[in-house]
Formats: C-alpha cells, sequence, structure tokens
C-alpha cells in the first residue's frame, strides 16, 4: 500500500514514489524538534517526556545526546551554526555555545516568566521567533506544572543583538509551529488549541514580515486530522506541516497538495540528509525518514 495520497497532480513533483517510509529508530516517549546540522551530518530532536535530547547520524544511529536536557521542545540551526532550543524546563530558550556551554536567549516578558517556549526560527537578519504555548507547565509529563505568569499566549521575536523578547502575535489558544517563507516575507503559525480545546480550529495562519513588524493574520489551511504542529517550508514555498495521519503539503497558495502517510501521530519535521533531499519526521514513539523532491529553503 502506498504511503502517498495525491490531492492535486502537482504533488507528484514532490514526491519518490518508489522512496519507502523508513523507521531510523523507536521506543521514544514524545519525539518532538527534529534540526538537521549538515556540519556533523546530524539529525537532533527531542524525546521530551524521557527529558533527553537525541541525535542521528547514518553511521551510528540513535543515541542519546543530552540527559537531563530541561524537557526541551523545538529546536532550529542559527546563521552561525549553533542550536538553538525550547526548554519546558526552564521555560526559556537557549543557545548551545560551539563549546558546548548553554547561553540563555529569554525567560522572561515583561518582568514575569515565559509559558513554555515550544518551537523557534531564526530569520534572515538573525532574530529569534518563538512560540510560547503553555503545554510544557499542564502538567509535570513535559515539564513542570506551574501557573502560567503571562496574560496570553503568543509569538515572541528576540532581536538579532539579544534583548528582551517583543511579543508580535496573539489571538492564538496554542501557537506552536513556526516556519518562514523562503523570502522570509511570510510567517506561517500553528494553531494546536484543539489538543485540549475541540472548539479551536485545527488551522495554519500566515502573517506577512517586513523588517521586523508582523502584518494582520490570515488562515491559510486547515489541517484534518489535526491539530497542527511542527511545520517546514521548502525551497520553493511549499508548507509541509504535521498532522495526525501523517505529514500534509500544502502549496504557496493554501490547496492541499498531498499527503505523506505516517502510522503515527506526527510531531514535527524537517529536510537534512547528504543532499538535503530527506524528509525526517518525529512521530510519538519513533523516528521516521522518506526521501523526497524537495529541499530546505537556503
Amino acid at each position: 500500500m502506498s504511503i502517498y495520497e495525491v490531492h492535486d497532480p502537482r504533488f507528484r513533483a514532490l514526491i519518490q514514489t518508489s522512496a519507502r517510509l523508513e523507521v531510523l529508530g523507536t521506543g521514544l516517549r514524545w519525539a518532538e524538534g527534529p534540526v538537521w546540522f549538515p556540519a556533523h551530518q546530524a539529525l537532533y530532536f527531542s524525546d521530551i517526556p524521557n527529558d533527553r535530547m537525541m541525535r542521528w547520524t547514518e553511521g551510528t544511529g540513535l543515541s542519546v545526546f543530552r540527559a537531563p536536557a530541561g524537557y526541551t521542545n523545538g529546536h532550529t540551526r542559527d546563521r552561525e551554526g549553533r542550536l538553538v532550543s525550547c526548554s519546558h524546563g526552564t521555560r526559556s530558550v537557549q543557545r548551545t555555545e560551539h563549546d558546548g556551554t548553554v547561553t540563555t536567549l529569554a525567560a522572561s516578558h515583561g518582568g514575569r516568566r515565559l509559558n513554555s517556549p515550544n518551537d523557534v526560527v531564526v530569520a534572515r537578519d538573525g532574530a529569534v521567533w518563538f512560540s510560547d504555548p503553555t503545554y510544557g507547565i499542564l502538567s509535570d509529563y513535559e515539564g513542570y506544572e506551574a501557573p502560567p505568569e503571562q496574560d496570553t499566549t503568543a509569538v515572541y521575536r528576540i532581536p538579532p543583538g539579544g534583548g528582551e523578547p517583543e511579543r508580535v502575535i496573539t489571538g492564538f489558544a496554542q501557537p506552536n509551529g513556526l516556519a518562514f517563507s523562503p523570502d522570509g516575507r511570510r510567517l506561517y503559525v500553528a494553531e494546536s488549541g484543539s489538543s485540549h480545546d475541540p472548539d479551536v480550529p485545527p488551522v495554519l495562519r500566515v502573517f506577512d514580515v517586513e523588517g521586523g513588524r508582523v502584518g494582520p493574520g490570515r488562515d491559510f489551511a486547515r489541517v484534518e486530522p489535526g491539530p497542527p504542529d511542527g511545520l517546514r517550508v521548502d525551497a520553493k514555498g511549499h508548507v509541509w506541516c504535521s498532522a495526525a495521519d501523517g505529514v500534509q503539503v500544502f502549496h504557496p497558495d493554501g490547496m492541499l497538495l498531498g499527503r505523506i502517510r505516517v502510522p503515527e501521530t506526527v510531531a514535527n519535521l524537517c529536510f537534512g540528509g547528504l543532499r538535503g533531499n530527506r524528509l525526517f519526521i518525529t512521530a510519538t514513539t519513533s523516528l521516521y525518514a522518506v526521501f523526497v523532491n524537495a529541499l530546505a529553503p537556503d
């Protein structure tokens, strides 16, 4: 049975129909936040409830990179090739320096602790954008149960030189995955609030961005079965989004092109591999991968 579900003929140009979905590792509790490091030829991601960060390479397979890990969730790579991570446990955004030391980039806004930073992206100008829902403080499973100190959930921007994070987007029940368009002029944000409230629509929203300023948002696509969680945008602007049934792929105009079926609920994904055309998928207890005809933006 094919793993591909074609909704639009344009989807066929993005997939390798002969490529199979591979299981690269399993035995996880909730796999999240994959990021590829070309310099290491390695994938790093989170196993949140087990409070550890994992590493995968073609030669050595799956191993523990860091434990304890502060209940990290989303990760990205900055413009200098450093690991930037969202920590539920410390309720902060952190950067791992080249020497292995960890720098806190943001832990509060307006004098109050953040909720639990979830996903993170770095813009072309070096600014760090992150989402701050409450998942990490709802229970002791993915962090530490605590009342929120912020008056809302939001998306924040840390200026290129560092400093106080600026609240740039509100209006979400639980803002989650983030991804910029290839030219950096659009920011996609996943609304994952239906995980706890069925009345919240499982949608991706898109915002125009210019000079660090954000314009009014609009619905981009509905993700069903949801909720949407992590997402990535390829070099041609297609949006690849996690879903309960696998990975859903959308044209830049919002049209659903097709799905890659995965046997577990998908949390997140990223492009990587030797030639950048391998899609790594973190899905509940396992790490999957499949070769595609798409690349990450430069």
